[in-house]
């Protein structure tokens, strides 16, 4: 009898079907839209949320995990693409990008979460079986033992150059920032190293869901008897929820009457309004008004001085949204869909004129973290006409006398002072007005006439500000 013939018989383990964890089927989902439509997970994330809730899958808890996944994959992409870049036989580009997502989401639970490293091992492999298959869920294990070898600052050693040999580089690895953002970023702040860290770990910190009670139709004492509201900082009208609250659960919010509003979008609204005049206060617009959220506040402060407020908003959907935040102002105001470069209205109509102008959005990290891999240089050329065309409009829109707000959600100085100078040359009968002096109880805003918010230093979103005066 041979050797083979007198082992004992094992039977093949039989096959285990995939156990479905709905949270990270989830999370994975909203991942691959995120990379596959060019989708916000902001956007993505609710709806698929709110369907796992009303078919019974998830809980509060469950909800909660799933948004960490998301968010915390995609606010550490850099950092985790680096760390499996090194885990991997292979250029990252040329693994697929359904297995790059349940690497990440694996990595995040590895090194930025309190998950066991068994079971976020476990539960990663286990995902990999269900929308990968057997055969990568094998490659998904292998790299995610490698990972598990070392927590984060023990890789970050190993992934991210030396900051004295290369400092954007050893920052972008770190912050997870590319590194043209970070250098951009760097430039527009003028500090030294420990203010723009700041600023790239407030970048990837959780933002809390602000509110802002709109006047003459809710009141903060209103919202502050919501679960875990507290006061804003800086603006009057606003309310954080501190412990991640549903807006959609507050009554004010679902009639309408207080929306969901960054306090730096606040602050930018109110400064305008409180600007000085010389003559008539009557007619106000917002030349780029969509989605909607300062066109309301504006509305509901120009009721209050008995001024009308124009909405404009070229794309047809978003006018429909401003719509939608205006029904209800407690005054007159009027929504019409128009391209600002090209306005139907006359010029020196208006006392007070908004432009808001589209941008890279770098001021608005914390909120779309994807959006700081999708941004490129490049960008910044396409912007830049639009940006001049939309506030030499505003510029022309108002009268004598009146003032222009020209903001933007980017720090950036090629969106920022280089625009306002620029058209300052074109129109020499404007002046800037120090805009700081409007905001009295808000530090650090800059050396002036201009305002720039931080969200490391303000905790809002990085917002600019300038106020024009037309002259002559």
């Amino acid at each position: 009898m041979s050797e083979q013939s007198r082992r004992p018989h094992r039977p093949a383990k039989p096959y285990r079907r995939p156990q479905k964890d709905p949270v990270r089927v989830l999370a994975f989902d909203a991942l691959r839209a995120v990379d596959e439509r060019d989708a916000y997970a902001n956007l993505v994330l609710p709806p698929l949320l709110r369907k796992a809730r009303e078919n019974g899958d998830f809980d509060a808890r469950d909800a909660a995990l799933a948004t960490e996944l998301v968010y915390g994959t995609l606010r550490r992409q850099g950092t985790y693409d680096a760390i499996i870049a090194s885990c991997v036989d292979r250029p990252l580009r040329e693994v697929d990008p359904p297995v790059l997502d349940v690497l990440s989401l694996g990595a995040h639970q590895l090194l930025g979460t309190r998950i066991p490293t068994h079971a976020a091992v476990s539960a990663s492999v286990e995902l990999a079986r269900v929308v990968l298959g057997d055969g990568r869920a094998k490659f998904v294990n292998a790299v995610l033992r490698k990972i598990a070898q070392h927590d984060l600052d023990g890789w970050l050693e190993r992934v991210a150059p030396p900051y004295d040999e290369d400092p954007e580089d050893h920052l972008a690895v770190v912050h997870s920032h590319p590194r043209w953002v970070v250098s951009a970023l760097w430039d527009s702040l003028g500090g030294g190293r420990a203010d723009i860290e700041e600023l790239l770990a407030a970048d990837n910190e959780r933002p809390e869901v602000t509110l802002v009670a709109r006047p003459g139709r809710s009141t903060t004492e209103e919202l502050l008897t919501e679960d875990a509201a507290v006061a804003g900082d800086w603006s009057p009208y606003a309310v954080r929820l501190t412990e991640g609250g549903e807006p959609g659960a507050v009554e004010a919010v679902r009639e309408g009457r207080a929306g969901v509003q960054d306090e730096g979008s606040q602050l930018v609204a109110l400064a305008l309004a409180n600007a000085p005049l010389d003559g008539p206060d009557e007619k106000w617009l917002d030349g780029c008004a969509g989605p909607g959220g300062k066109a309301a506040l504006l509305a509901a402060l120009a009721a209050q001085r008995g001024a009308t407020l124009v909405a404009s908003e070229k794309q047809p959907h978003r006018a429909g949204l401003v719509a939608k935040a205006l029904a209800g102002n407690p005054g007159p105001y009027q929504v019409i869909t128009a391209d600002g470069t090209r306005p139907p209205w006359l010029p020196g109509t208006f006392d007070r004129v908004l432009m808001d102008v589209p941008c890279t959005g770098l001021g608005a990290l914390r909120r779309r973290p994807e959006a700081r891999w999708r941004r490129r240089p490049e960008d910044l050329e396409n912007f830049a006409p639009v940006q001049r065309a939309l506030l030499g409009t505003a510029l022309d829109s108002v009268r004598v006398g009146g003032v222009v707000g020209y903001a933007t959600c980017s720090p950036h100085l090629a969106e920022t002072r280089a625009v306002v100078a620029d058209l300052l040359k074109q129109h020499p009968n404007t002046e800037l007005i120090d805009a700081r002096p409007l905001l009295p109880d808000v530090p650090d805003l800059g050396d002036g006439p201009d305002i720039q918010l931080w969200p490391h230093k303000h905790g809002t979103d990085a917002m600019y500000l300038a106020l024009i005066r037309r002259t002559a």
